[in-house]
């Protein structure tokens, strides 16, 4: 079973920010797999988050959103962990990361929180870093647009960054795609 984590926070005045490139990177790869059988969204009140789940090619898969607000997802990941017994083996989180440019996404394993406060707190919950971790570029070319780094996560996409922001969920879709079909995930 492999459980993959879209980070963001729950609230339309958040939908298309920075911030919940997670959250639209799960909805993506939901509406990919609605024909496979994916389940509908639910609010689930014992993991306080948004899931899903269904077989993919051959392998059971949960997609959650928690609802808790970036700064404590741990709660909610911690609760589906250990509701079904999965491993740091098991877990993909999805988030945005500033430092990395729009458009360049970074599969990886074992990494630091690197000041990303929902991965602090899922660090935190699970007493290990050593999970993956999909890091989707929402950085700028101009670092002066990122001195003020709430602002920026939480600030919408623009106009001329759509393009890129397109492929970037796309890339993101299948390296989720190849991350699960891996026999081996470290």
């Amino acid at each position: 079973m492999k459980l993959i984590v879209g980070l963001g926070n729950p609230g339309k005045q958040y939908e298309k920010t920075r911030h919940n490139i997670g959250f639209i990177i799960l909805d993506t790869l939901h509406a990919t797999w609605k024909k496979e059988g994916i389940s509908d969204w639910a609010m689930d009140k014992k993991f306080n988050a948004m899931i899903s789940g269904g077989t993919i090619n051959s392998e059971k898969i949960i997609l959650l959103k928690p609802q808790t607000f970036m700064n404590d997802s741990g709660v909610s990941v911690r609760a589906v962990c250990d509701f079904y017994k999965l491993t740091e083996a098991d877990i993909l989180v999805v988030h945005d990361e500033k430092d990395i440019l729009l458009g360049d996404n970074r599969l990886q394993v074992n990494r630091s929180a690197a000041g990303h406060n929902g991965n602090k707190s899922i660090i935190a919950h699970l007493n290990t870093q050593n999970f993956a971790r999909l890091r989707v570029g929402v950085g700028h070319k101009n670092p002066d647009k990122m001195k003020d780094t709430v602002d920026f996560v939480l600030g919408k996409f623009g106009f001329f960054e759509r393009g890129a922001v397109e492929r970037s969920i796309m890339d993101a879709v299948d390296q989720i795609q190849h991350w699960i079909n891996k026999k081996d995930t470290n």
